[in-house]
């Protein structure tokens, strides 16, 4: 399957260096771009495809067991005729892979001669027969599709190393899916006047992996549910082999009912709480010898000499035009023990001061101000600073609703019903695991461990687009020869050392 050899990437490597490190001084008198004379014809007998890579996501999907489980474990159709379920799931997400952004896209795709030869298929469903398919969802048919993947799932973290299974942690977030139909069942209006669904987000924080989505009207809290799919993603993180687990949410999560049962069972917890007028007193009343002064680590090292930083015109601006202007002037962290309600016994309550500078005079006067923010947990034994920090990270979730949003476009609600729209983002989403799943199925060698130990970082923080550009747009021209059907690569880019890798997982 791999006939890379690493000296043509290191060749390819080096022409490009050649041509990017030539001396740019003198004055060439013309533009760089300067094609020579353009002519066009169509090809007859040479084949090519602009997403080469997706004859590595297919294999990818064999290789994992994916497209067997979703086959053993959804039943919709009674009849396959041409069509078997995988064909439909996979056709949406590999749409996705290939660079579309919508059911729509799907119609290229089937008339795209290379790319069917790409996945062997002598066609795919149209968008109409996709959106048909999406319709015959039920709930449970949803959550089948979801089970088939977790089990997925399953077989690719058995391939990690030991400490990948230190910890679990598990974000969940809501998020609005608004929608300028009228007729689709299941919407609603929100508190911000908003027309659409309001689905629910839980995902891995290790990889980024979108372990549930429930789809919701569009008028539901965010907390809805959220402890039915909290606890099915602790059980599938118990099944995987996680020695620890922590669930994290911001204020709506605090679901004070649970979290006696979470700590019973040995789950950890990090949850915002409402600054309410009594919590605000209890704050107040805090000793003043216990604060102490939260410092924050530095984004980045500055690998290089620190540069000057550029004069800030937005500074500037609300400064001239008298606006008002808060600054962060410092961070105080203290802590205390508080028992919610509904609760049975007295958790960690993290307090953090933030004191405010707040500039509203021409003058420049200021006068100080303060805002708090509480953060709930069952874990007595972490620094309180470090528990900040976490809670603070869980913020990361936000880049996969942006991935989920502008990337993959799962969040999307293209059909005429709330399950029919869920099973679309179900399958959507699959290309984002998809993604994740090719990071962690890279193979560790003990020589190079640490660099491909980045290498996996790095494509597991990669966006999605990015990450189709790099592995996926990859010219190719399709051959066939002595019963094989050949990917040929026509062009070079720095990731394709990481691409042999994984075909090299796939043999």
């Amino acid at each position: 399957m791999n006939g890379i050899k690493p000296q043509q990437l290191d060749n390819c490597k080096r022409r490009i260096g050649q041509r990017l490190e030539e001396s740019t001084s003198e004055d060439r008198g013309q533009p760089m771009f300067n094609p020579e004379n353009v002519h066009y014809e169509m090809a007859e007998r040479a084949r090519g495809l602009a997403a080469g890579g997706i004859g590595a996501v297919h294999q990818l999907a064999l290789k994992i067991g994916l497209v067997d489980r979703i086959d053993r474990d959804l039943h919709l159709l009674k009849i396959h005729r041409p069509y078997h379920e995988s064909d439909h799931v996979l056709n949406i997400a590999l749409n996705v892979m290939a660079g579309g952004e919508c059911l729509e896209d799907l119609e290229l795709r089937r008339n795209d001669e290379v790319f069917l030869d790409a996945l062997g298929t002598q066609r795919i469903p149209d968008p109409t027969t996709a959106g048909d398919f999406c319709r015959r969802f039920s709930e449970g048919d949803v959550r089948a599709l979801m089970d088939a993947i977790d089990e997925t799932r399953l077989e690719i973290w058995k391939q990690q190393s030991d400490d990948f299974f230190d910890e679990a942690i598990i974000d969940m977030d809501g998020t609005m899916v608004p929608t300028t139909g009228e007729c689709k069942e299941g919407m609603d209006i929100s508190y911000k006047g908003e027309w659409g669904y309001h689905p629910l987000l839980v995902s891995l924080a290790n990889t980024g992996e979108v372990l549930r989505i429930v789809n919701r009207s569009g008028n539901r809290p965010s907390h809805e549910g959220a402890h039915r799919e909290a606890d099915r993603a602790i059980e599938l993180c118990r099944r995987g082999g996680f020695r620890r687990i922590l669930l994290r949410g911001d204020t709506d999560f605090t679901q004070t009912q649970r979290l006696d049962g979470w700590d019973a069972r040995q789950v950890k917890f990090i949850f915002g709480m409402d600054v309410n007028p009594g919590m605000h007193v209890r704050a107040d009343d805090l000793p003043q010898e216990i604060w102490e002064y939260l410092e924050r680590p530095a984004k980045y090292e500055v690998q290089t000499e620190p540069r000057q930083r550029p004069q800030n015109v937005k500074d500037r601006i609300v400064k001239f035009r008298k606006f008002k202007n808060v600054r962060l002037d410092a961070e105080w962290v203290a802590e205390c023990s508080y028992r919610p309600t509904a609760c049975s016994k007295d958790y960690r309550l993290i307090v953090v001061r933030k004191d405010l500078q707040i500039e509203n005079d021409p003058q420049g006067a200021l006068f100080e101000d303060y805002r708090y923010f509480l953060y709930l947990t069952n874990d007595w034994d972490t620094p309180a600073e470090q528990i900040v920090f976490s809670a603070n990270d869980r913020c990361h979730q936000e880049n996969i609703i942006e991935q989920g949003k502008n990337g993959v476009r799962c969040f999307r609600a293209p059909l005429d019903n709330l399950v029919s729209n869920w099973a679309y983002m179900v399958m959507t989403a699959l290309a984002w695991n998809l993604k994740a799943w090719w990071a962690l199925t890279l193979p560790e060698t003990p020589r190079w461990r640490e660099k491909h130990k980045q290498e996996k970082r790095l494509v597991l923080r990669m966006e999605f687009k990015r990450f189709v550009n790099s592995f996926v747009q990859i010219p190719c021209q399709l051959v066939r020869s002595g019963g094989r059907l050949v990917f040929r690569l026509l062009a070079w880019n720095p990731y394709l050392p990481i691409f042999r890798r994984l075909l090299q997982a796939l043999e």
